[in-house]
């Protein structure tokens, strides 16, 4: 199975690699939406266990398939992935404050960023769009490193960290785009207008992803700062938003073994078939 996939990517340039790796995140997104096809109520136990889930797994991807590479690609010093990583949490920050949204469970009067007469379901669209942008930005980065391996046992253990890190980002999406359709379609919208709402929030990953991919492919001294770029931009998400909605509804200790299993798959996914992270 690794040596298909394998022989699958290293087959396309790193670009078309990205393009593919993001759009099979779009997809699980997709996956997730279509939920509201067949039901208009999911247990929201449940719910908050695969929003801790997905939380879980940014978090072990920002430390093993972002921020130790990008410290390793600078000799092991840290200032490119401090300031990389310190860059990417700022710059969400910014658009969090202007881009209008609203988070899951909250009255569209508590919506955030510039006021807006956006109606509800774009604004939940817009804040899981808000987190999707930096996933497939780190898909993108990390599939535009193997340009610069050389040694092709390095160039294996490089890509494999990339395919690693698309599947999951792949596996949480799965939980994103059934929590923007599914209060949706409990809200009486129709069950083909929720999936669509939903599976549009992952549509802006194909496009961040190979943006990534172009710009570490153009300016090679910027990867390492924007491996860490991504890493602290999906942590700001996790934190200011995945972690406070997995705990809202009282299922707090449920949401946090989600949490734990989701970091556990990503590490073992990292370590797995990347080899715990690496750099070119």
């Amino acid at each position: 199975m690794e040596d298909r996939l394998l022989g699958f990517f290293q087959q396309h340039h790193v670009i078309v690699q990205a393009l593919v790796a993001t759009l099979f995140a779009w997809l699980l997104t997709a996956a997730g939406a279509a939920t509201v096809l067949f039901t208009r109520r999911f247990n929201q136990k449940i719910m908050d266990g695969m929003l801790g889930l997905s939380a879980g797994v940014m978090i072990a991807a920002s430390y093993w398939s972002l921020l130790a590479p990008a410290i390793e690609m600078s000799g092991g010093h840290w200032m490119p992935a401090t300031v990389g990583f310190l860059a990417g949490g700022f710059c969400l920050y910014l658009v969090d404050k202007i881009l209008p949204h609203l988070h899951i469970g909250l009255d569209v009067s508590e919506a955030e960023g510039i006021k807006t007469s956006w109606q509800r379901s774009v604004l939940l669209v817009s804040a899981i769009t808000l987190h999707n942008i930096p996933e497939g930005l780190a898909v993108g980065v990390a599939f535009g490193a193997v340009a610069h391996v050389v040694d092709p046992a390095q160039a294996r253990h490089v890509t494999l960290g990339a395919i690693a890190l698309a599947i999951g980002i792949g596996i949480q999406n799965f939980p994103e785009g059934l929590a923007v359709a599914m209060p949706l379609r409990r809200e009486g919208m129709g069950r083909f207008k929720a999936f669509m709402y939903g599976q549009a929030s992952g549509i802006v990953e194909p496009g961040a992803g190979v943006f990534g991919a172009w710009l570490v492919l153009s300016m090679t001294p910027l990867l390492p700062y924007a491996l860490a770029f991504a890493a602290g931009a999906m942590i700001f998400v996790v934190v200011e938003e995945l972690i406070p909605e997995s705990q809202r509804d009282g299922f707090s200790d449920f949401a946090t073994l989600g949490t734990l299993t989701g970091f556990t798959i990503m590490m073992i996914l990292d370590v797995a078939l990347g080899g715990g992270g690496g750099s070119p």
